[in-house]
């Protein structure tokens, strides 16, 4: 299952941003798979943080193919060490039977975080150990697909705005001005700012400084993967 928008957003960014309404003609629909069970979302994140997509991929068949279906009485019934086993560090095995048991004991609730605020979701989302606020911003939109997510703390997002509008910098005033520009369709603009990011536009270029340039060369993995976190 992808992502899912229309042509309403199209629409709406070809009345209000004109280089953004180009490049979305140049490069076409996007399609960006999500997963829309909560558990196993946020599960997938915390095993993904700081280690490669093929890695996390491993790792995350192994978990599958050990326990069936992986919910929060499987990851329990495993334990810290079985978890370990599959190739993750303690902390992250740690972090994943920490959130089982808020699931199983009710602490954090899986279906009524549906029926918050992106707010309210991210401060209850980052609130769980191992998912910071850049993380709960993904899950909201790779998982309860969201329409109006835009994360300041994502590299590779401030990287496309900066090649579509020919910015040296995406200061954070600069960037909540872009954010009310595109509301309530940040969530397909991210979208295509990390497309951007990963060079699908060839002839685009990054106006940073040079030196701000080459650290954000590293970024171009998340921007090709940025349900990575």
């Amino acid at each position: 299952m992808y992502f899912q928008y229309d042509e309403s957003a199209i629409e709406y960014f070809k009345q209000k941003d004109k280089r953004l309404a180009d490049v979305i003609d140049k490069i076409g629909k996007i399609e960006r798979e999500v997963d829309r069970d909560l558990f196993s979302s946020v599960v997938h994140h915390i095993i993904g943080q700081q280690i490669s997509t093929k890695a996390q991929a491993t790792i995350w068949k192994r978990m599958q193919d050990s326990l069936g279906t992986v919910n929060a009485d499987s990851i329990l019934a495993a334990g810290i060490d079985r978890l370990q086993s599959f190739g993750m560090t303690f902390k992250k095995a740690e972090y994943i039977t920490d959130f089982a048991g808020r699931v199983e004991n009710g602490t954090f609730d899986l279906q009524g975080i549906w029926n918050k605020t992106d707010d309210e979701a991210i401060t209850e989302l980052s609130a769980l150990k191992g998912i910071g606020v850049w993380t709960a911003e993904m899950i909201l939109l790779f998982c309860m697909q969201r329409p109006n997510v835009f994360s300041y703390g994502d590299l590779a997002i401030l990287r496309g705005m900066r090649i579509v509008y020919h910015h040296r910098e995406i200061n954070r005033k600069l960037f909540e001005k872009y954010r009310r520009r595109l509301s309530p369709y940040c969530s397909v603009a991210s979208l295509y700012f990390w497309a951007v990011a990963g060079g699908a536009i060839l002839e685009m270029r990054d106006y940073a400084p040079k030196k701000e340039n080459k650290k954000s060369e590293r970024n171009k993995k998340i921007a090709s993967n940025p349900k990575q976190g």
